[in-house]
């Protein structure tokens, strides 16, 4: 797959402005709109590792709870140890403190 890493920037760019402020109803219907079942499948799953790894679930339990690879688990581990990791901030908007929400 060819990938044109200045329209991927331009164009999240470009959504996450518009999705600044709006509602939580109107950004799941864009994400269901945008994303195929198995696209809007993999993004759930995505996140649902980055809570369970907040909580401090083990990585190979998340593999086995959610059917994902270890790379895949690993990456998000190493995303949410970065200072200032998106995901941590992401996390704090749900009050997601401490693995509670």
């Amino acid at each position: 797959m060819h990938r044109n890493p200045e329209l991927m920037h331009t164009s999240l760019h470009e959504m996450a402005q518009a999705l600044a402020g709006a509602d939580a109803e109107l950004i799941e219907q864009f994400f269901y709109s945008l994303f195929t079942e198995a696209e809007a499948d993999e993004m759930a799953k995505r996140w649902a590792l980055v809570k369970e790894l907040a909580r401090g679930t083990p990585q190979r339990k998340i593999a086995d709870q959610l059917g994902l690879s270890l790379c895949k688990i690993t990456r998000g581990s190493r995303e949410l140890k970065k200072d200032g990791s998106p995901f941590r901030q992401l996390l704090a908007r749900i009050h997601f403190e401490d693995g509670q929400q």
